[in-house]
């Protein structure tokens, strides 16, 4: 039976938080949809203290901020880009379109079709998450998405060269320095200077993850994105100083970020703390990833293996390290992770920033439904039908019955045309 040996917060001041930044974000898209270009540029201002006459960098500003990036610093970027870029088209390739005759003159078919346009939005401020350009504009275009337009806030100020120059480098067709809610608003709802896209993606505070949900259905989005998450399983061969390690790693994401052990081990269990504690008087983020600790943090001791099976499917946390003397023992059994990583030799940070598998994830649970972003969040799956007249008149008599059943006298209709016309059938109109 699962021990729990440290708990989180309760769900109710989450729940609290929650609804105060839902309504906050109502009103800034209710203001941008209402007032455009001008809410906008207020928000950005007041929020990033950025108001500069485009928010739109030009191609010369871009050129400028790329060349100023060292040369050794790009060449990492198209390092990182060229796994993700790999990876992606192993998995587009896998998405082929369909053509197959169902029965003698009845032909269906599927097509991968791109969406149109997308918005990649790639976190700033204290973090200029520079991997997000990758993750999201060079799957896009992987994907055959013909505009990938992305928005990113100024840090201190200022472009971050590095960030621009990844999304410039991954293909990006236009690029804005704008951040939070108003730069995702404007995305979405468009404005009198940015065309609306028909799809968001990429991670974000509480704030953009909310203007995410808020928009869904509008446009689409990659998915709902909570707080990073970080489930460590590990049984006795391992060690609590890689523990406490990759723990720490995810929860200097934020102060809200789950940071869980599930382990078979009494003694890492117990020796969990210390090191935390340890590592944190080291870390030069441990402001941020000693409060997430302190408030999400989680240690659950299991009997074994199959109960740590049974507790990581429960959890269903958006990165999963196996730590464990046969990790693939995991990758059999497990159902509901966003991404495993197998063994020590890998890690979180590695699927985060560089190894080539996509970094957005679901969260909160949502890996019992979900996968994470990837190539095929940009396409659309949509079928089509064709049928010869004599395939239409076998197909038609089944139609007109079933649609009588149900009463659609409608639908009956459209089949008893094609019967008539193509079959010679003496069928009347009406409900007969």
């Amino acid at each position: 039976m699962a021990t729990h040996l440290k708990t989180r917060i309760g769900e109710d001041e989450s729940k609290e938080a929650d609804a105060r930044v839902r309504r906050t974000v109502e009103d800034i898209l209710a203001d941008i949809e209402a007032r455009g270009d001008e809410a906008v540029r207020e928000y950005s201002e007041r929020f990033d203290r950025w108001a500069p006459e485009s928010f739109r960098l030009s191609d010369q500003e871009i050129s400028d901020l790329v060349a100023s990036v060292p040369a050794d610093t790009i060449a990492d970027i198209e390092f990182a880009q060229a796994q993700v870029r790999n990876f992606a088209q192993v998995q587009r390739d896998a998405l082929v379109d369909v053509e197959v005759e169902t029965l003698p003159g009845v032909r269906l078919g599927h097509r991968n079709i791109p969406v149109s346009s997308v918005g990649c939005y790639v976190p700033g401020g204290r973090y200029p998450m520079v991997a997000s350009a990758h993750m999201s504009v060079v799957t896009a275009k992987v994907a055959g998405v013909p505009r990938i337009i992305t928005c990113t806030p100024p840090t201190d100020g200022k472009p971050h060269a590095e960030t621009i120059a990844a999304m410039h480098l991954g293909g990006a067709d236009e690029i804005y320095l704008l951040g939070g809610v108003q730069a995702v608003g404007a995305m979405a709802l468009g404005t009198d200077s940015v065309e609306p896209v028909d799809m968001l993606v990429g991670p974000g505070n509480a704030y953009v993850a909310e203007a995410k949900r808020q928009l869904y259905g509008r446009v689409g989005i990659d998915l709902f994105a909570g707080p990073t998450e970080i489930l460590v399983i590990a049984d006795d061969s391992s060690d609590v100083e890689v523990i406490a390690t990759d723990l720490l790693g995810q929860a200097e994401h934020g102060p809200t970020s789950p940071a869980i052990l599930v382990t078979t081990s009494a003694a890492l269990a117990e020796a969990l703390p210390a090191e935390i504690e340890r590592q944190l008087a080291q870390l030069p983020t441990a402001d941020v990833a000693g409060v997430a600790w302190r408030d999400y943090g989680e240690i659950i001791l299991v009997d074994d293996l199959d109960e740590a099976v049974a507790e990581g499917d429960r959890i269903a946390a958006e990165h999963v390290e196996v730590l464990t003397e046969n990790p693939r023992y995991f990758l059999e059994r497990m159902t509901n992770y966003g991404a495993l990583f197998l063994g020590p030799e890998t890690n979180v940070s590695y699927g985060d920033k560089v190894i080539g598998t996509n970094h957005t994830l679901p969260t909160k649970g949502a890996a019992r439904y979900t996968g994470g972003l990837w190539v095929g969040k940009f396409l659309k799956t949509c079928t089509w039908q064709e049928c010869t007249e004599e395939a239409s008149v076998v197909v038609g008599d089944y139609c007109s019955r079933l649609c009588a059943i149900e009463k659609f006298w409608g639908h009956k209709e459209q089949a008893d045309l094609r019967l008539r016309r193509y079959g010679g059938r003496n069928i009347g109109l009406g409900a007969g």
